[in-house]
């Protein structure tokens, strides 16, 4: 039987070794490292990144927030 392989979405590298992984697991990409998640037999998807890029955001947002507040604060001081 030949081994399942899939294609890194990152790097193109194209024998990623499938067969001892079920969907949802997550494998490092040998060539580029980048961290994977399976989600068919020889489909693979970037793992956490996504969700890392949106809470880095989601934190500017806050920061974002505190400054405005502070700034209103010293506005009503300034009154």
């Amino acid at each position: 039987m030949e081994p399942v392989m899939a294609t890194c979405p990152e790097c193109d590298f194209d024998e990623i070794d499938t067969e001892d992984f079920e969907e949802g697991d997550t494998l490092g990409c040998p060539e580029c490292g980048k961290n994977l998640l399976l989600v068919g037999a020889d489909e693979l998807e970037f793992a956490d990144d996504d969700d890392d890029d949106l809470d880095d955001e989601d934190d500017e947002d806050d920061e974002d927030d505190e400054g405005d507040e502070e700034d209103e604060e010293d506005e009503e001081d300034d009154e």
